[in-house]
């Protein structure tokens, strides 16, 4: 079983796996983030007491936490990439070599790239269906309900901002991959 220290030193070497600049950006807005959780809790609390103790239900805090939550499941995927604890079928890649590693890493960047470049273009039209009229005006697409707040925009923008980083920081990924120095490394296990 682990000791304290044990615990510590992994939390404080969680960032250890961070490559770039951007990804250590991404990684430490995600403790900035963590708090949307926490404010989506009191919300739910403040609806609670509301509801069952007042009798009087909010018309806004089934919308707010549904916002927040899905904010914050949207930024989740840029951190993912950042701290490199995206999904991977870990059994074959660490049971290979540096070098067929860092083949199914450029190799995995360009199909991220390819990917990202479609969703990119997808969120940017739904971003424009949902922030403008078909005449041009600037409308933010409502949820449609009494409250009617701009979430759904909202969160299509912030859809579309998190692909774009993700684009980017896999571009940087590709760099760094292109670049990796793997001469020094034996042959063992290729």
């Amino acid at each position: 079983m682990a000791d304290e220290s044990d615990i510590i030193n992994k939390v404080e070497n969680e960032d250890s796996e961070i490559r770039t600049g951007l990804d250590r950006a991404i990684a430490g807005s995600s403790k900035l983030f963590a708090w949307a959780i926490f404010i989506a809790f009191l919300i739910t609390v403040i609806e609670v007491v509301a509801r069952y103790v007042f009798d009087s239900p909010t018309f806004w805090a089934h919308e707010t936490t549904t916002f927040l939550i899905a904010a914050i499941f949207l930024i989740g995927g840029p951190v993912a990439l950042a701290r490199d604890k995206h999904i991977r079928v870990r059994m074959f890649y660490d049971a290979i070599g540096p070098r067929r590693r860092r083949s199914l890493d450029i190799f995995n960047s360009i199909v991220a790239l390819v990917f990202f470049a479609g969703l990119a273009y997808a969120s940017w039209i739904m971003v424009g269906k949902s922030w403008f009229t078909p005449t041009g005006a600037m409308h933010l697409e409502g949820t449609g309900t009494s409250w009617n707040p701009p979430t759904p925009a909202l969160l299509k923008l912030l859809v579309l901002i998190c692909v774009v980083a993700m684009f980017v920081q896999t571009v940087l990924h590709l760099i760094d991959a292109l670049r990796r120095d793997i001469s020094s490394v034996t042959r063992g296990g290729e």
